[in-house]
């Protein structure tokens, strides 16, 4: 009788938790029904290249805003390019409801890895107290445009 009592014991767990999984699965099925709150929204302008989508020039997803890179296209030095390019991420962090202080992230892009220390010498400082993590690569063949530096980064937007 001892051995019978076991049986019907496992047997019981073994359905509660069975119930129990199932339920699980019922509740992520319901929440999964749902909208999600996060959904790709483009914000900027689309570029188009022979009436094809190319890129986007900002996303928002969530609470986050990715921006692409920006560039620098007119004569001048390092620095006048790359204060230039950060000036232009700035306006359009701003207008997206951001600002240099949330960049969470940054991409660097160098015309030529030369230009390093000058680049710095313009880019310190400008996210605030806290900055950002940061990528700095020079280009195999430059930046297109023949911009000295390109400029991408995420953002929170709260």
């Amino acid at each position: 009788m001892n051995s019978q009592t076991n049986r019907r014991s496992v047997f019981k767990k073994a359905g509660l938790l069975l119930a129990g999984l199932m339920g699980m699965g019922a509740a992520k099925a319901a929440l999964s029904s749902q909208p999600s709150s996060k959904q790709k929204k483009v914000v900027g302008e689309v570029v188009y290249q022979n009436e094809v989508p190319l890129f986007s020039s900002a996303i928002v997803y969530g609470d986050l805003l990715f921006l692409a890179g920006k560039g620098a296209h007119f004569e001048g030095d390092i620095k006048a390019h790359t204060k230039h390019v950060l000036d232009a991420l700035e306006k359009e962090l701003i207008k997206h409801g951001s600002s240099m202080e949330k960049v969470l992230k940054v991409n660097v892009y160098l015309h030529d890895l030369a230009d390093y220390h000058a680049m710095n010498e313009m880019y310190r400082g400008r996210f605030g107290e806290k900055p950002p993590v940061r990528t700095t690569v020079a280009t195999y063949g430059g930046v297109p445009g023949d911009s000295l530096v390109e400029i991408d980064c995420i953002a929170a937007l709260k």
